[in-house]
């Protein structure tokens, strides 16, 4: 979905300051919006996961601060990119109060499935990291007015993290 810029609907940095759970599902629906040489495209979020701070053993916070988790610490509305596997970047969004590390992973959107996919076909990569959700460093997310029914389900990918494996923070558009 390419076009214009609509300053009126991109998010407010404030809207990120709610915590993790709270937030998470607020974000299916919302656009993320990329603008990368010259091109702005829109797509619908429709798959997030939420981490909770350095009790949640799933979080990487839950190693404490270190020079990868310090973006963390940082308030809402800041992007935490991160490279796994060494070959995909993965796209969280900052969340909560300064110094409670908390964080919502983009998994997918309608139109492309798949966090890593999604960070590839969008050009994002570790430059993001630590900046704004905001137009002026290319990445941002607009009110899109569409509203998306829901489930919760166990995060993907981190059973090592025991009982909190098992938490329903993932949350998919059905």
């Amino acid at each position: 979905m390419a076009g214009q810029r609509r300053q009126n609907r991109v998010l407010a940095l404030d809207f990120f300051k709610a915590d993790a759970l709270q937030l998470a599902p607020m974000l299916l629906g919302k656009y993320l919006v990329r603008e990368h040489e010259g091109n702005i495209v829109r797509l619908v979020i429709n798959e997030v996961e939420a981490y909770l701070g350095e009790e949640d053993l799933a979080c990487h916070a839950s190693k404490g601060r270190t020079p990868r988790t310090e973006v963390m610490y940082l308030e809402g509305g800041h992007i935490y990119i991160y490279l796994i596997y060494g070959m995909y970047y993965m796209l969280n969004i900052v969340t909560g109060k300064k110094d409670h590390p908390q964080a919502i992973l983009i998994r997918g959107t309608q139109e492309i499935s798949g966090p890593g996919r999604l960070t590839k076909f969008l050009q994002i990569d570790k430059t993001l990291n630590a900046k704004l959700l905001t137009p002026d460093n290319g990445l941002w997310m607009e009110e899109s007015g569409i509203k998306l029914n829901y489930k919760t389900t166990p995060r993907i990918g981190v059973a090592y993290a025991k009982e909190w494996a098992l938490k329903p923070w993932r949350y998919v558009a059905d």
